[in-house]
């Protein structure tokens, strides 16, 4: 249908002229305003009328959207006025729908927006400085561009993988991209995800490239940790968050965290576990006693159904009294999604935030020897254990 219009044969005035007077007439068929709305591209499409797209960007290096504005005089659209930088209106179409998406189901914060809409910007427009065009919905359409499309890809994140300063960035890159693809893929508007390709091209050097650099595992920072607690919405959020990143216990432990493991009266304030995965201990709470008197406060006042049972987690639906493991990791992966933390390019799971207090506590213990190993050295003792031991009391130790 849409070849019978002859699109590129149009001079600029004559698709002024066809906008106002056929495309215009079916917007009011459709209870639209043509002198203030502004058509989709699905819109168009499915009335016969994508490749006014296509013309426009092709024969007078027009965007829908400039055309729309600059020619026919519709108003700018009420939005931020995000330049995407980028001449496929359908692409555009389809990141602000996926953004507006993202932004009302997920209640994702506007911060977190405005990355993702950043880094997927930089996506579309090396992809078009590469290929001519960013015509990524049209291409992921069939699976018969596969091939094609995954060379594409490959090459934008080449260039991603030299000029992106950390893997962290690139693989944060990575993740919004492939979120599209597949939010692209739950509407049937792609058939295909070429960023699944692309994560087995370059994953690997990448995740040694970061390795390398923090000569550790992979572990929150101290500042995504921040970021996660700011987007905690609950006490329970929160109480999670201190429990892994600030008490370093395993999701085990904080799915079936009791109160009648916690010493609140003790110096420093402590867990006593009878079971742990290297027998019976304790961990000494330095941070976070105002998170936990806030959600033992809660449940007291009646939270849950019913009477509370001592569980921080309870759940009236399991025989253990307490949630699994496995909703740890679920409530984990959404408050990450909502602070837009990630790893790797994915959501980090809880063991990366305890990794984050372990690397804290290692830190620590190694300053501890350190400041031990002078004073050892000035009264002539020959270990810094020894110091520690014997000469420095617990608060300063753990100071």
């Amino acid at each position: 249908m849409g070849d019978a219009y002859a699109w590129s044969r149009k001079s600029l005035d004559e698709l002024v002229a066809f906008y106002e007077r056929e495309i215009g007439d079916a917007m009011v068929r459709d209870g639209m305003d043509p002198t203030a709305d502004r058509p989709t591209y699905e819109w168009l499409a499915d009335r016969g009328y994508s490749g006014i797209a296509y013309a426009l960007r092709e024969q007078h290096g027009l965007t829908l959207s400039e055309f729309l504005t600059d020619c026919v005089g519709v108003d700018p659209p009420e939005s931020d006025g995000y330049d995407w930088g980028i001449g496929d209106a359908q692409t555009v179409d389809r990141l602000e729908q996926y953004l507006d998406s993202r932004s009302r189901r997920h209640n994702l914060a506007d911060a977190t927006i405005r990355s993702r809409r950043s880094r997927l910007a930089r996506y579309a427009r090396e992809y078009e400085r590469l290929h001519g065009d960013a015509r990524l919905v049209e291409r992921a359409g069939t699976i018969e561009n596969q091939p094609a499309e995954i060379d594409r890809a490959i090459a934008v994140f080449d260039e991603f993988s030299r000029d992106l300063e950390s893997p962290d960035s690139k693989f944060a890159h990575l993740t919004d991209v492939n979120d599209w693809y597949l939010w692209l893929q739950n509407r049937t508007l792609a058939a295909f995800n070429p960023m699944v390709n692309v994560r087995n091209e370059f994953s690997k050097g990448w995740r040694a490239e970061r390795d390398e650099r923090s000569g550790a595992k992979p572990a929150l920072s101290a500042a995504q940790v921040r970021r996660l607690h700011r987007a905690a919405s609950s006490d329970a959020e929160r109480f999670m968050v201190v429990a892994l990143g600030a008490w370093g216990l395993r999701r085990s432990e904080v799915a079936s965290l009791h109160v009648a493991a916690m010493d609140p009266d003790a110096d420093p304030p402590r867990l006593t576990f009878a079971e742990r995965k290297n027998g019976p201990g304790t961990v000494q709470v330095l941070f976070g006693m105002d998170a936990y008197a806030d959600r033992v406060a809660a449940l007291e006042d009646g939270e849950g159904d019913g009477d509370w049972n001592g569980y921080l987690f309870p759940s009236a639906s399991s025989a253990s009294g307490h949630i699994a493991p496995g909703t740890v990791n679920n409530r984990f992966d959404r408050l990450a999604e909502r602070a837009g933390v990630t790893l790797d390019g994915e959501r980090p799971t809880p063991h990366a935030c305890r990794r984050f207090w372990y690397n804290a506590y290692l830190r620590a213990s190694r300053a501890a020897l350190e400041q031990a190993s002078v004073v050892g050295a000035e009264q002539g003792s020959s270990s810094a254990e020894v110091v520690l031991e014997n000469y420095i009391d617990e608060e300063q130790a753990l100071a």
